[in-house]
């Protein structure tokens, strides 16, 4: 049996989630002068992007953007960012990517931050499906999905942003 592809939150809906995203961010940091946003490399890295760009605009917090890479099929050792660890030490960082599946890279993202002290660590996702094999939360969330195992989304950033159920 073949889906049908849902269109779950168009481009003004993404828009809408990721500013109330960042209002969040904003306010659970609303005594630092500064935040990392840490986007895993993709989709979560053009999130991180957008985050950071309504933070400037939103409050006086410096946002220095920071993108995580790594190997998501094997990604034991093979996390990596673009700022050093000297660039988020003893800061408030927040890990982000697009959809929350299983876990496993945003868990392998906060296992490589945590060998260095922060101030605070938070984890924004634009979509949560509920499928996590691993004991991991988003504290930032644009939508939760109930969807079934064989299902996928798909979030497509550019001119006309979509999420799709696929």
């Amino acid at each position: 049996m073949q889906t049908k592809n849902n269109i779950i939150l168009t481009h003004e809906q993404i828009q809408h989630k990721i500013k109330r995203i960042a209002y969040q961010i904003y306010e659970s940091n609303v005594n630092e002068k500064e935040i990392v946003i840490a986007g895993i490399s993709e989709n979560g890295y053009i999130f991180a992007q957008r985050l950071k760009t309504i933070l400037e605009d939103i409050s006086d917090i410096a946002v220095t953007l920071c993108e995580v890479t790594m190997d998501k099929t094997s990604p034991q050792n093979t996390v990596k960012t673009s700022i050093s660890a000297s660039d988020y030490k003893n800061k408030s960082l927040v890990l982000a990517d697009d959809v929350l599946n299983s876990g496993t890279a945003l868990v392998y993202g906060v296992k490589h931050f945590l060998d260095v002290p922060l101030v605070r660590f938070k984890t924004a996702v634009l979509v949560n499906r509920n499928h996590k094999k691993y004991p991991i939360k988003a504290d930032f969330k644009g939508i939760s999905l109930s969807t079934s195992l064989h299902e996928h989304v798909n979030v497509t950033f550019g001119k006309n942003d979509l999420a799709i159920l696929e």
